[in-house]
């Protein structure tokens, strides 16, 4: 599973021009989810980003986490994080996982995000066509997989 994350003092997704999630300082997660991936790499994969330390201390260090902020968290599903672009002009998405195990993946990541974050969390919608705006805080970009 692939969280690209993004430190921001804002974000938001949008469908059809209206806004289904939004959150102010914290992290904005584009989540790829990949045919090996189960219900405990979702978990996991919110563990991580929760714990993970990209906020500045008072010496302007990366120590806090989103824990420590109590920022929010934007969950996107984007499976074209898990597309093949080493040959060709095209990419291959043969690395995604189908539509019918990976939206249940990312409901599950959701759901656990809901369940032990005290900031606010927010989400796209799976197979929707959004348009997600933010603005990047530094910038601040990680590519995460468990």
């Amino acid at each position: 599973m692939i969280g690209f994350l993004q430190r921001v003092t804002q974000a938001e997704v949008a469908i059809d021009g209206d806004c289904v999630g939004r959150i102010d300082t914290g992290l904005m997660v584009l989540m790829g989810i990949r045919p090996e991936d189960t219900e405990a790499k979702a978990q996991a994969l919110v563990e991580r980003l929760l714990a993970y330390r990209v906020f500045p201390d008072a010496q302007g260090r990366m120590n806090r986490s989103l824990r420590d902020i109590a920022g929010g968290l934007l969950l996107v599903p984007q499976f074209t994080l898990c597309a093949d672009t080493r040959r060709g002009l095209r990419p291959g998405f043969e690395g995604a996982a189908r539509p019918e195990q990976a939206q249940p993946l990312f409901e599950v990541a959701c759901a656990h995000a809901h369940a032990v974050h005290s900031g606010v969390v927010a989400s796209g919608r799976f197979g929707a066509d959004m348009q997600v705006a933010l603005i990047n805080d530094g910038p601040v970009s990680f590519w995460l997989e468990v």
